[in-house]
């Protein structure tokens, strides 16, 4: 059976280092004066019952945004998994009946509007355990629907198995790919570097947003 969609929490994974941005954090950019994080949050905001940020440090800088920040719950395994896995726990300690859990990478200003339903239908039409999104041709690990009761499985596949790649842990279990076009613009395209940032300012006149 399918999950309401506004009964899905959203966790914005914001704990990269931003190397090839010369370092801080890459959603305070700004694209067509506004940052990428109040574009993130004004496109998942419609689509999820709540969104909590997942950053780690000093959680002040993202104050004014007014959503909960989770840090890592495993140390020293910097990157996505960690973030999900930190929203896993959250939801489990914070939102028992919840059962999954939406991640987003918080540098995709571009974000579908119809992510969460078409992740949700497609993880229940194929009986899957997990669903992720795609587009052009390949897939977005870190974009996907998670359920909070695989979270001890995933904090064991980090801890004792030392893996930090998301499709590697995916692939041990049934995944919904779902797909998105491309035109007018491909709704996953991320800015990571300074040149990105350029390209964004374009494309937000493409999206009309």
């Amino acid at each position: 059976m399918a999950v309401s969609h506004e009964a899905i929490p959203g966790v914005l994974l914001a704990g990269g280092l931003a190397r090839r941005m010369g370092g801080g954090d890459k959603p305070m950019r700004q694209i067509g004066g506004r940052t990428i994080l109040d574009r993130v949050i004004a496109r998942l905001k419609p689509q999820c019952g709540e969104l909590i940020l997942n950053a780690n440090g000093d959680p002040a800088r993202f104050a004014r945004f007014g959503l909960a920040v989770v840090p890592d719950t495993v140390e020293d395994f910097p990157g996505p998994l960690a973030g999900i896995l930190a929203a896993l726990d959250w939801a489990a300690a914070h939102r028992p009946g919840v059962s999954m859990v939406l991640s987003a990478a918080a540098d995709c200003p571009f974000l579908p509007r119809d992510l969460v339903a078409r992740l949700n239908e497609a993880l229940v039409s194929e009986d899957a355990q997990l669903a992720v999104a795609a587009s052009g041709g390949q897939s977005h690990p870190v974009i996907g629907l998670w359920r909070v009761a695989l979270r001890d499985e995933l904090r064991h596949a980090l801890v004792q198995d030392n893996i930090r790649r998301v499709d590697r842990w995916t692939a041990r279990y049934k995944l919904a790919t779902v797909a998105w076009p491309t035109a007018p613009l491909d709704p996953f395209f991320n800015a990571n570097t300074i040149e990105d940032v350029a390209e964004a300012e374009r494309l937000a006149e493409l999206d009309g947003d």
